[in-house]
């Protein structure tokens, strides 16, 4: 009967901790990032009770979805960060099955965030597009 490899990598107490800075200074730049969109969707939102701009309005649609899936970052970071230091206790404990389950946990937390943070990059560019071609549309209305 054919048996998979044990795999030759072990799995310290120093190994988790190595997510520590990684997953910080992520959870920092979506904090950031949450702050600035907070910030931009306060303007944009008064500009659109003046004006009622389509444009604006495609922006703030646009926020929202931006606004979710930086919560769902956060949300997915902090879990990994969770599951990091749930694995150090384990490992510390001495179970170094389950210490290996909570630390795939952690990393498969950690791809999801950053995934996530993909898709709000995409439509981030999707909005400053959006922008641009406002900017664009406007001047050639000048122009006339």
């Amino acid at each position: 009967m054919f048996q998979a490899p044990e795999p030759t990598a072990e799995l310290t107490l120093s190994t988790p901790a190595l997510l520590f800075p990684a997953i910080s200074l992520l959870l920092l730049a979506y904090t950031n990032r949450f702050m600035g969109l907070a910030s931009l969707i306060r303007d944009l939102e008064s500009k659109y009770r003046s004006t009622h701009d389509v444009c604006l309005r495609t922006q703030i649609e646009n926020l929202r979805k931006r606004v979710l899936l930086i919560r769902n970052m956060q949300v997915a970071g902090v879990a990994s960060l969770f599951f990091c230091v749930l694995c150090m206790l384990v490992l510390f404990a001495g179970s170094m099955l389950l210490g290996k389950v909570l630390f795939t946990i952690s990393l498969i937390l950690m791809l999801a965030s950053l995934g996530l943070s993909l898709r709000e990059l995409q439509i981030s560019v999707g909005a400053l597009h959006v922008q641009l071609r406002d900017l664009e549309n406007r001047h050639d209305e000048e122009g006339r």
